[in-house]
């Protein structure tokens, strides 16, 4: 008897075709028509190329990544002060690609029309590869607004947050071509209450805008704090005020910024946040002192609108994830997506995956067009309702995306596990899902226009009867003040609700449009998989399952 025949035991059958090295933008017809309708076609060579690379090299830098997280080494082996974060050669291949193809700098250095919805497609595709190294590319991009402000430091340091070379080294900004931006605003008693902070700054020479101070204090939360400079706020005279602060002097020294330890994260697991102290830290004022919450909103607003982006692309792999899946597995003799109640959920999965990525693009398009007053208007209500919306959604339906997968969406062979652990980090980043709402409430309240703007912009309901008694009910509940507070939620829910559905009903394809209306707007689910009868489902899975597998 020869044993050797039962070493192999089972063949291996019923499983999907593997999605490594597929093109992430050709698998997404979502994401091809909103980029174009909102202005981004010129762009599409360019998108369609760092599809292939997310989908290919990037995607495997994204699991090496986050395997071999960031290491804080405190001092060297004779007892020498490092501050060192060391990252594993797949984080700085991140960085790299994404620096080099102007995810940092595309509006800015190259500003036309669809500049913003190019660059938030291009991070759509990187966050679905990767989304820690977000952090640092989203505020090295989110920082040009703030630099602006102070004419002296941006002629300095703009040319080179604005270059396409990225260089990790821990040298001074004076000998590299390229430079990261950090961000450091919140304190242990204050968290997002910035105007508790007590880090103080005492003027080196001359006070005001554009000159030398020396911060003491701490930071809860540095992120990326291998970065070359951060904003970052301290109490002047005068109040809370916004600085820059390099991580080394103008002398190549390094620069009083001290590293206590890195965050133990739930997941945003390749990037490094840490907790830092100033002790007498060099760092210049940015902007009109005793303005530091304006000042540095600028920079906020931008990194808001990339919480949406990127909450909007982990929904959208953990749908590439689950739809693959499903087009390929049989349960039962039958391939899962033709399933009745599959294709309920799945479908459910991809309205909620394309309404943020339509919302997403639309506030792009509102960011390349600000000299519009309708624009920017639309622009300062929607980073916060979109914000808070998007990134609250994203938890509960990755969850249910790897459900679809069973057991293979459970284990960190998937990515699955990761995009879970991530999604919580854009609804508390930048500020939690109550501080959006309130936003909302004081941009609606306080300056003139806002309110109108929106009713504007979601019109009189295209021509669809639910939608436009969404709409009138909106505007009853905006004209009842009471409690309003109490129900900044729901207000803000629906003000997202009625522009996804107006977003999805001009788009003009019925079968989307209609599904997400019957459902977000009349329906009664509490759980996604509970589209109303009626719906073309199996077209709607069709449109955002990956084809030519």
């Amino acid at each position: 008897m020869n044993l050797h025949q039962f070493a192999e035991t089972h063949e291996v059958t019923n499983q999907p075709p593997s999605l490594d090295g597929t093109n992430l933008y050709r698998i997404d017809l979502p994401l091809q028509e909103w980029a174009r309708r909102f202005g981004a076609g010129w762009a599409e060579s360019r998108i369609d190329a760092y599809g292939a690379l997310a989908g290919g090299p990037l995607m495997e830098a994204g699991f090496l990544a986050n395997q071999n997280k960031p290491v804080f080494t405190s001092h060297d082996r004779y007892g020498h002060r490092l501050d060192l974060v060391e990252f594993h050669p797949a984080y700085h291949e991140l960085m790299r690609t994404a620096i080099e193809h102007g995810l940092t700098s595309l509006p800015w250095a190259h500003p036309q029309s669809g500049a913003h919805v190019a660059r938030a497609a291009m991070t759509y595709l990187h966050s679905q590869a990767e989304a820690g190294s977000g952090c640092p590319l989203t505020m090295t991009f989110a920082c040009v607004p703030a630099l602006k402000l102070q004419p002296d430091l941006a002629e300095q340091w703009l040319p080179k947050v604005l270059a396409t070379e990225y260089d990790p080294r821990n040298v001074g900004m004076a000998h590299k071509a390229g430079v990261t931006i950090g961000m450091a605003m919140t304190e242990k008693q204050g968290g997002t209450d910035v105007r508790a902070n007590t880090t103080r700054a005492y003027p080196v020479g001359a006070t005001g805008p554009g000159q030398a101070y020396e911060l003491v204090g701490h930071k809860w939360f540095c992120s990326a704090p291998m970065c070359d400079a951060f904003l970052t706020l301290a109490q002047t005279e005068k109040g809370l005020t916004c600085f820059l602060l390099p991580r080394h002097r103008p002398d190549d020294s390094r620069n009083q910024f001290y590293i206590q330890r890195l965050k133990n994260k739930l997941g945003n697991c390749s990037n490094a946040s840490s907790e830092v102290e100033f002790r007498g830290a060099l760092a210049w004022m940015l902007g009109e002192e005793g303005r530091g919450v304006p000042t540095i909103i600028e920079m906020v607003a931008m990194t808001r609108f990339d919480c949406m982006v990127g909450s909007s692309s982990l929904m959208r792999q953990a749908l590439t994830q689950a739809s693959h899946h499903c087009a390929h597995r049989l349960v039962g003799g039958r391939v899962l997506s033709e399933q009745p109640l599959m294709q309920n959920v799945l479908a459910d999965l991809a309205l909620e995956s394309e309404a943020a990525l339509a919302l997403s693009l639309r506030m792009g398009r509102a960011l390349d067009n600000l000299g519009d007053p309708q624009e920017a208007m639309f622009s300062r209500l929607v980073t916060a309702v979109g914000k808070y919306w998007i990134c609250k959604r994203a938890p509960a339906m990755i969850n249910e995306a790897a459900e679809c997968m069973g057991g293979a969406g459970y284990v960190e062979e998937s990515i699955l596990p990761r995009l879970y652990r991530e999604a919580p980090v854009n609804s508390t980043w930048e500020g939690s899902g109550n501080v959006q709402c309130l936003d909302v409430l004081r941009a609606l309240s306080k300056e003139p226009g806002v309110l109108d703007a929106l009713f504007a912009e979601l019109g009189d309901g295209h021509g669809d009867k639910r939608l436009a008694a969404h709409i009138a009910n909106l505007k009853s509940a905006f004209r009842d003040t009471d409690d309003i507070q109490y129900r900044a939620r729901q207000l803000t829910e629906d003000i997202a609700l009625g522009l996804q559905a107006k977003l999805l009903l001009e788009a003009g394809n019925a079968v989307v449009s209609d599904a997400f209306i019957a459902s977000r707007l009349e329906g009664a689910g509490r759980v996604y998989g509970t589209l109303p009868r009626g719906l073309d489902v199996a077209a709607i899975v069709a449109r955002s399952t990956p084809t030519g597998f």
